[in-house]
């Protein structure tokens, strides 16, 4: 369309930002010839670390990648059954498969993330661990999950693909779980130009078995200690992301704005729509900003022909898709997810955006409501 007043995203908004920087890093990391795991992966890896208050990071192909390998570091696999959240991007229980294990679905909260009391009905002898998403970055119950996994000595993985900078208790999300898994995709908070993932721990030993993990197991250039993978976050896509965890603090400050905007904006449609609030011992960094309304579809189109891009994260929750058929789900196991993929409208969030584009946003929706 021709009249897009405000774009869903707008990565090139985002790349000329911050367009010399990125440009003078990525030069430098061609001309040093030093292209896979190099030491712009390294000081990326270090930087993020400690960024998230985590000991060691392992910078890996992308975010499901992540997962993969800290399932694989931890022995899962085939027989064993994994506890996750229907209503999360396909990458999250896809990587549960590629592990050789099975996704065990518990349903979600009104914060889009698993509700830890119904965890415990769903661990069965093959639980070996917990996958809690910090979906559209607020944080999972974490006290209760921790809870719940040292009772049945089960692992805890974070998947905070969406998450990065939120924190939980004042405690960074990634540095809850023996793991910590992030997305650094293009779409992102914190984003390179294509796929990219990195792992946080603080466990030395995991540490180490990741990083071998990562390279086909190698421990030199003609040994490996153990059987491996091929996920490596490449030094041009480091030097990028070096640039931008820089600048990351302001994006989130920026977004944390826009985000008090829509909530500001909207409160008086409380009675058609619902607006996420944050709780007072949360602080989240949103990577989607998503309302709910029985009247979904008409508004959505309606902000279209308006000029305005919205998205639906997720209109399939992950227990009805096609594949996901052969473990037994069907329709009406878990209402609360299911209930929200009818209703729930991601509206435009990232930094760039004006304070003009934002007030339109918010004036067409409460035009629509108005004019029902």
């Amino acid at each position: 369309m021709n009249n897009i007043k405000v774009k869903f995203v707008d990565m090139s908004l985002q790349f000329y930002s911050l367009k010399s920087e990125i440009v003078q890093r990525v030069i430098s990391a061609l001309e040093s010839g030093d292209y896979i795991l190099g030491s712009e992966v390294k000081e990326f890896e270090t930087a993020f670390a400690k960024y998230c208050d985590c000991k060691f990071a392992v910078g890996v192909g992308n975010g499901t990648d992540a997962l993969f390998l800290c399932m694989k570091a931890v022995g899962i696999g085939n027989g064993d059954e994994v506890i996750t959240s229907p209503n999360s991007f396909i990458g999250t229980a896809g990587s549960i498969v590629a592990a050789g294990a099975k996704p065990v679905f518990v349903d979600v909260s009104e914060d889009y993330n698993i509700n830890p009391d119904l965890i415990a009905n769903a661990i069965t002898k093959k639980t070996k661990a917990i996958i809690p998403v910090h979906l559209t970055g607020k944080p999972a119950n974490m006290t209760k999950i921790l809870e719940i996994a040292k009772q049945h000595n089960l692992y805890v993985i974070e998947d905070a693909a969406q998450a990065v900078g939120t924190k939980y208790k004042g405690k960074k999300v990634g540095s809850f779980g023996i793991t910590g898994c992030f997305s650094l995709h293009s779409l992102k908070n914190l984003d390179c130009c294509g796929d990219g993932g990195i792992i946080t721990t603080n466990d030395e030993t995991l540490y180490k078995k990741l990083i071998l993990l990562r390279n086909h197991g190698l421990k030199n250039r003609d040994e490996i200690d153990i059987w491996g993978y091929n996920s490596r976050l490449d030094s041009i896509q480091a030097a990028i992301l070096n640039v931008r965890l820089k600048h990351l603090e302001k994006t989130k400050e920026r977004i944390s704005e826009i985000v008090s905007m829509y909530q500001k904006g909207l409160s008086e449609l409380k009675g058609v729509i619902k607006i996420p609030y944050d709780k007072e011992y949360e602080e989240p960094f949103y990577h989607n900003f998503i309302i709910q309304t029985e009247r979904r579809d008409e508004l959505l189109s309606y902000l279209l022909e308006n000029g305005i891009e919205t998205k639906i994260h997720y209109p399939i929750p992950i227990h009805l898709q096609k594949p996901a058929l052969m473990f037994g789900f069907k329709e009406g196991d878990f209402p609360v997810a299911e209930s929200q993929a009818k209703r729930i409208l991601s509206l435009p969030l990232y930094s760039e955006l004006t304070n003009e584009q934002i007030n339109l946003v918010i004036e067409s929706i409460k035009s629509f409501f108005r004019s029902q």
